[in-house]
């Protein structure tokens, strides 16, 4: 008799649920949007060369080993690179590929090719972005590897040039 009556129909109304699955829906789709990436090729997989590849040749190429005092070995690769194009060329990506004589794959390294700054009482390299290669500009560069593949075949490995920023 004094109790209140429970009110009719009671409840969230209607429009509440439908904007409330609304916001639910935008936020799962801006998840997935977000959550989205451009796949990446693996590592070890030879990338196509740049466009601009063919306006860079790299020459007198060379090796060379170095062992610290720690016992570490380090392996060089020593280069002559030249700006044949008209554009200025503000870094270049290379992959060095190892082959070898086994029937596998062969290990590749991707790093960015580094430009020799100065060569006594040591050699110091740089990158490309701190002094720009002009057309027709020459540069020695060096390139470092702290590991190489045990099945290496020992060859001089093949340089591809696979990214290159122009101005």
């Amino acid at each position: 008799m004094f109790e209140s009556k429970p009110p009719e129909g009671g409840g969230v109304p209607a429009a509440a649920w439908g904007v409330a699955g609304l916001v639910v829906v935008v936020v799962l789709i801006g998840l997935v949007f977000a959550t989205r990436h451009k796949p990446q090729a693996s590592p070890n997989t030879i990338q196509p060369l740049a466009a601009y590849a063919a306006e860079l040749p790299l020459s007198q190429l060379a090796m060379s080993e170095s062992t610290s005092l720690s016992g570490g070995k380090s392996t060089f690769i020593d280069g002559h690179i030249q700006n044949a194009g008209g554009q200025t060329v503000t870094s270049v990506t290379v992959q060095v590929i190892f082959r070898n004589d086994e029937a596998m794959p062969p290990q590749v390294e991707t790093l960015p090719l580094s430009v020799v700054r100065m060569r006594e009482p040591y050699i110091d390299t740089q990158p490309i972005s701190a002094s720009p290669l002009k057309p027709g500009d020459e540069r020695d560069f060096r390139l470092i590897f702290e590991t190489i593949p045990a099945n290496w075949n020992t060859q001089m490995p093949e340089i591809h040039i696979i990214s290159v920023n122009i101005k």
